[in-house]
């Protein structure tokens, strides 16, 4: 029985599919001391376990995306999932440190191949339908960011820090299920001029338009990994509120996120132009960091004006990222596997670059670093949208009516 691409469930599988990656990071995070505890590490080394899978999670797409324009979309995902399924039964029978690392990074190989969940939607969709499936997307990694943690906290409670990787086995085998099961292939394959992989991502990264609005993203992620990171070292380090507290505040962030994907969506039905969209959605965060470095040069920094602005962040980029992202693949249908690894791989390098800043140059008494690294990022995303993505898109139209 397969699902109809229509269909809420087909939008399930989706929004579950792409929400791998983020769950795999998130539910651990409650486990990494009783872990160190297991090999007689500091907690700081079980870091390592989230810095490998991270890493395979910005290479890996690189070789899956193209894999997926050549192969088809289905064998990719299911051979990731399978994958996944398999490292993490490896994670939870790991017997030292260096196991586990290995472990991991492979279980971040199979997890990154679900980052052709984008591709799937623009084989599927255009226009507004793209743009709300997107949407449908981003919210469902964003409940899973919610959900996360405290799963793999209530998990620890009931048992070891194994079981949690048990637990992302049997979730990832029932998802293999339903894929073998439901999902039918949605590329078109073209079995005698198959793309190359260095040849598709040679046109990725010279197309005007969809280079541009990876730029855009780029940006845009980095804004949102540079609060990510800053936050904690905030609202905990600096402003001196307890874990528990950082959470809910974490939580309306993410929150906000799906607010804004939700926003999206019902402006994409109410056929506002994404052009006026991905403007406000650029401008909010703007504006917010501005007045986040503001008040923090002033030394004024009540946590929960820090936190209204960090929500208005998180809603402006759940507005945006759905109509970035169908952007960026649109000129290039063919090849949207690829599109979308190198949007991904890029993303996640900027967002390391600007959480890795947000650490080394933070003080320990401000949020100094988090503020300047979000006002920069911001807008360098603007600027990006108005000097290279809204040029090239103009340029485009105009040629294609010269022809």
């Amino acid at each position: 029985m397969q699902f109809q691409p229509a269909s809420l469930s087909f939008t399930l599988l989706l929004g579950l599919l792409a929400a791998v990656p983020y769950s795999g990071i998130d539910i651990n995070l409650p486990a990494l001391a009783a872990t160190g505890a297991t090999f007689g590490t500091d907690p700081s080394d079980v870091g390592l376990t989230m810095s490998a899978f991270m890493l395979s999670l910005a290479a890996a797409p690189l070789f899956s995306g193209p894999a997926s324009d050549r192969f088809g979309r289905k064998p990719v995902i299911v051979f990731g999932i399978a994958l996944f399924v398999a490292a993490s039964i490896a994670c939870a029978a790991a017997q030292s440190l260096l196991m586990l690392l290995i472990c991991r990074f492979v279980q971040g190989v199979g997890a990154a191949s679900t980052a052709i969940t984008f591709a799937i939607i623009r084989d599927l969709f255009g226009g507004a339908t793209a743009r709300a499936k997107i949407a449908n997307v981003v919210i469902a990694i964003n409940v899973v960011t919610v959900v996360a943690p405290t799963a793999g906290a209530a998990l620890l409670t009931l048992g070891s820090w194994r079981l949690i990787y048990a637990i992302q086995a049997g979730v990832g085998l029932i998802l293999l299920l339903a894929v073998l099961v439901g999902f039918a292939e949605s590329a078109t394959i073209d079995s005698a001029n198959r793309p190359a992989a260095v040849r598709s991502y040679l046109r990725v990264l010279t197309h005007p338009v969809s280079f541009s609005y990876i730029m855009v993203g780029a940006a845009g992620g980095a804004t949102v990994f540079a609060y990510v990171t800053g936050s904690s070292l905030f609202f905990i380090g600096v402003a001196g509120l307890r874990p528990d507290q950082y959470g809910l505040i974490f939580s309306a962030c993410s929150a906000a996120v799906m607010s804004g994907a939700f926003l999206e969506g019902y402006l994409g039905r109410r056929e506002i132009a994404p052009a006026q969209v991905v403007t406000i959605g650029l401008a909010l965060p703007v504006a917010a960091a501005a007045a986040l470095l503001a008040i923090t040069l002033a030394g004024w920094t009540p946590p929960a004006l820090v936190a209204a602005l960090l929500m208005v962040v998180a809603l402006a980029f759940g507005m945006t990222m759905p109509n970035v992202m169908n952007a960026t693949m649109q000129p290039l249908p063919e090849i949207a596997g690829a599109v979308g690894a190198a949007a991904g791989s890029i993303q996640m390098t900027a967002g390391a670059a600007a959480s890795g800043l947000v650490s080394v140059l933070f003080d320990g008494r401000s949020a100094l670093s988090m503020t300047a690294v979000m006002a920069t990022c911001s807008l360098l995303a603007l600027i990006a949208y108005w000097l290279l993505a809204r040029p090239a898109e103009r340029r485009v139209r105009f040629a294609d009516r010269l022809r």
